[in-house]
């Protein structure tokens, strides 16, 4: 089969598209064709190595994990012998995690870590939801306990979890600001966001309205000027963030940690979210999109062999919401 491998860490051209055998599941895992992948910021951040601090996980030298990609839709090839709630010929759609493994024909994946494709979707479409959907459903629900008549701001609403972020705020009941470039304020609107907030033109953390919820998706805030932006009593939600680092030592995770050594000593509740592949989650994502409340936005497609374009896109072009792979 064909797939792109990585041997050490670098830019988009260290990834190579390579012929490699058909890997065979293990006892609980499932053999499934990828019919699509999407890119998210993880995978340019484990392509890079960066930041450094994480190739204590990674790998030292070169990621341990030769094939990129997490995120998959395709069809269920077969079984192993311990596998029971997932048959040949299924339609699924997945997270592998930090296996990865997705930017390739074929891939195994954990029975537990797959869930039907929501019938309503394609598989481009079903590829985009599983890590960034997670994150948005966990950072809003899970971590910001949002309720009907909250207020809630997400900084970088038009990215892959943000703009799903914004669709979910609003089957949550919420009232919805989005933070984003003047080039999406119409693609927010169109997902339901009641404010807009051109973040070239006016500053968020200075604006009079408070909000009970801030997802900050982007990391480029400080924590005095993000809590600027909350209720007395309201939270903040830190998920890291999508913009290079440029071989930084600990990127937003420095952010991140003076978030959780902050959170004792404040009225505001400041959460750092962290996610997982997560089958539950899978299964309420794709209630909410075939009931018509949640629908990805896909801002290109790639072929399998372009994927070094297609992440260098990524890193470099602020694509809006979901760049997709497909097979």
């Amino acid at each position: 089969m064909k797939a792109i491998v990585q041997d050490r860490y670098g830019p988009p051209e260290t990834l190579t598209l390579v012929d490699i055998d058909v890997p065979v599941p293990a006892a609980d895992e499932v053999l499934v064709r990828v019919e699509a992948a999407a890119l998210n910021a993880y995978d340019w951040h484990a392509m890079r190595g960066d930041p450094r601090m994480a190739r204590l996980a990674m790998g030292r030298s070169g990621p341990r994990a030769r094939i990129r990609g997490r995120d998959f839709a395709g069809r269920v090839e077969a079984v192993g012998t311990h596998v029971r709630q997932v048959r040949t010929g299924d339609a699924v759609f997945g997270d592998l995690g930090d296996a990865n493994g997705a930017f390739a024909e074929y891939v195994c994946v954990p029975a537990t870590l797959v869930a039907p494709k929501p019938a309503n979707l394609t598989p481009q479409q079903a590829a985009a939801l599983p890590l960034a959907g997670v994150t948005a459903l966990m950072g809003l629900c899970d971590v910001g306990r949002v309720e009907p008549g909250h207020r809630v701001l997400i900084n970088g609403a038009s990215g892959g979890v943000g703009t799903l972020a914004v669709q979910l705020a609003k089957v949550l009941g919420a009232t919805v600001t989005g933070v984003c470039s003047t080039r999406n304020t119409d693609l927010l609107r169109s997902l339901g966001a009641d404010h807009v907030v051109d973040y070239t033109r006016d500053d968020f953390t200075r604006d009079a309205r408070r909000h009970d919820v801030v997802f900050d998706l982007v990391g480029n805030r400080s924590l005095t000027a993000l809590r600027r932006a909350l209720t007395p009593t309201g939270t903040l939600v830190l998920s890291g963030g999508g913009v290079f680092c440029g071989g930084s030592l600990v990127g937003p995770v420095w952010l991140l940690t003076r978030g959780r050594l902050l959170a004792p000593f404040v009225r505001h509740r400041i959460v750092t979210l962290t996610t997982a592949p997560s089958r539950p989650h899978l299964d309420t994502l794709r209630a909410h999109a075939e009931a018509g409340r949640l629908t990805p936005v896909i801002d290109r497609t790639y072929p399998l062999y372009e994927v070094p374009q297609a992440i260098r896109y990524l890193e470099g072009e602020h694509a809006r919401a979901k760049v997709v792979i497909t097979l």
